[in-house]
């Protein structure tokens, strides 16, 4: 008769030693998750603090090219509007250039801080 009760006593004790293994590993991929979206969220938020300083930049940037063509051509309107289509050409460039420039790199970077966190 004493069998039984170790044989159930027995499945009782792995019973609760699986629910604590099933429970840690849930919190371990929680935490895995957590540290994974905190990361891929840092790096979202330096690229579009990054994206508005070079915004800036191309502002400024546009600003002393105009200024700069207007001394040379001596009319305000043909300094800035060819200053303007410096600016309209990079956009163009950029727009046509965007999978190269900017999509493939930030895919690959996300990647990369995903792998980090398993890692």
């Amino acid at each position: 008769m004493s069998q039984p009760e170790n044989l159930g006593s027995f499945f009782k004790q792995v019973q609760e030693l699986l629910m604590d293994y099933v429970n840690t590993r849930l919190e371990t991929a929680q935490l895995k998750a957590v540290r994974s979206i905190s990361q891929i969220l840092g790096t979202l938020i330096w690229i579009i603090i990054s994206l508005f300083l070079v915004f800036l930049v191309i502002i400024f940037v546009g600003l002393v090219v105009g200024f700069w063509f207007t001394q040379i051509t001596g009319s305000y309107i043909a300094g800035f509007a060819i200053a303007t289509g410096f600016i309209v050409l990079l956009l163009i460039l950029a727009t046509l250039l965007r999978k190269v420039l900017f999509i493939n790199p930030l895919i690959r970077l996300f990647l990369q801080k995903s792998q980090e966190t398993e890692e």
